[in-house]
């Protein structure tokens, strides 16, 4: 018949496919070619056993026709549109399982046809056939992310290879620019970066050199103290900005530390490593350091930890002499504990407790209590809370320290737990 005959005659066109692909030292097929666009994955499964040429001579044989001349086989395999099929198979409880490559050099449109093409295959020899097209591989889109992964791969070689005259070369230019970007700022000349007026946070170090290095970082918020005294023009500008304290990782970062906290409104402490001073770090040091700012009242808990404070029992209920307030022994012992804890309580006129709160809760929580007569808390005494405490009529105010206030409530009374030691004649030891 025929169609004996023509399956015939591409079996022996495998074979002698498969001759040349074994002289050159392939498989069936040989690799890929370098201009190939696409390759399409199919399973076959076979009810017999069978070589992988009658498998390859069947899918010429039952698709040649099928789409017409321009989308027959072999005549695509002849112009190099399509490569040479590769087939793998293995024999199990007597049939033949295998896989299926085939590479493509036409458009996703026409590739999409062969693979469904290839999948109508039916009949391998005398036994039938089931082939499955699993998925069709764009081998460009491979291709270029080999590109970008090597290309990155080269770039970083290149980085590392770099001669170190021509980056030495480079950071002095750069400082020279960072340097020229270095103002004058406030009636001092405080050495700064031309973003301080503008910015809603600034960051201050201790000298110009600081300055110098953050800004050629790209820190334009930064400002320095130029010395041990604090400027007004550092405490004005933390009252209207948030403030973060950067300094050097030594004994005199933590005196111009303790004199930045008790004179302006610092929000966040930040600190060089032990031993380090912040002009000598590199740009990913810095990041860190800021990164891993804490809150001034985090940093105070810490400070008062490491040099915990002797606090002594009152137990009698006595007037503080000069304020006022009558305050009972136990709550006068409940506060002085409080330290180092950053908690606090409500209270009522009665001196009944309301509630307990952290202190970073505090403005929150005010409004939320309609009889709070006093507050004690381990923290700071803000224009926030002042403001809150005035709106609910507080009284008594107990906290560790006050800081930077703008206007005192005249019908509130506030007490510092040194005041609250001295007045009681029991001062810390």
């Amino acid at each position: 018949p025929l169609n004996f005959i023509c399956e015939l005659f591409y079996f022996f066109m495998a074979l002698g496919c498969l001759s040349d692909d074994l002289k050159n030292g392939g498989g069936c097929v040989g690799g890929l070619s370098a201009s190939m666009k696409y390759v399409i994955y199919a399973d076959v499964e076979i009810d017999g056993i069978v070589e992988k040429p009658d498998i390859i001579g069947a899918i010429f044989g039952q698709t040649e026709g099928l789409l017409g001349e321009d989308l027959d086989l072999r005549e695509l395999q002849k112009t190099g549109r399509i490569g040479r099929i590769q087939v793998r198979v293995s024999t199990k409880d007597n049939k033949t399982v295998g896989t299926l490559m085939v590479p493509s050099n036409l458009d996703r449109v026409e590739t999409a046809l062969i693979a469904a093409a290839i999948e109508s295959v039916d009949k391998i020899g005398p036994y039938s056939a089931k082939v499955k097209v699993t998925k069709i591989e764009d081998l460009r889109a491979k291709k270029r992310k080999w590109i970008i992964e090597r290309a990155k791969e080269l770039l970083r070689k290149w980085e590392e290879e770099e001669a170190p005259e021509s980056r030495k070369l480079a950071e002095e230019v750069l400082k020279a620019i960072r340097a020229a970007e270095v103002i004058s700022f406030g009636p001092e000349k405080l050495p700064a970066g031309p973003e301080v007026a503008s910015a809603s946070t600034i960051i201050v170090v201790e000298g110009r050199a600081d300055v110098i290095n953050l800004l050629k970082h790209g820190y334009k918020n930064v400002i320095g103290l130029e010395g041990a005294t604090i400027p007004k023009t550092i405490v004005d500008l933390s009252k209207k900005k948030t403030v973060i304290a950067f300094v050097d990782g030594d004994r005199g970062g933590d005196l111009i530390l303790k004199n930045l906290i008790n004179v302006a409104e610092i929000d966040f402490v930040a600190r060089a490593p032990s031993g380090r001073e912040v002009e000598e770090l590199t740009g990913k040091e810095i990041a860190k350091c800021l990164r891993n700012k804490v809150p001034v009242e985090e940093y105070l808990e810490v400070i008062r930890k490491e040099k915990p404070t002797k606090v002594l029992t009152i137990r009698e209920e006595k007037e503080l002499g000069g304020l006022g307030v009558e305050i009972p022994g136990e709550v006068v012992d409940r506060a002085l504990n409080l330290a180092g804890t950053l908690e606090g309580y409500f209270y009522d006129r009665e001196w009944r407790e309301i509630a307990k709160f952290a202190v970073s809760e505090l403005a929150e929580l005010i409004p939320k209590y309609e009889e709070i007569y006093a507050i004690v808390f381990d923290g700071i005494v803000t224009q926030r809370v002042l403001d809150e405490a005035s709106r609910r009529n507080v009284r008594v105010i107990i906290a560790n320290r006050i800081g930077k206030v703008a206007k005192l409530p005249e019908d509130i009374k506030i007490v510092t737990f040194n005041e609250l030691r001295k007045t009681s004649g029991k001062e810390e030891g």
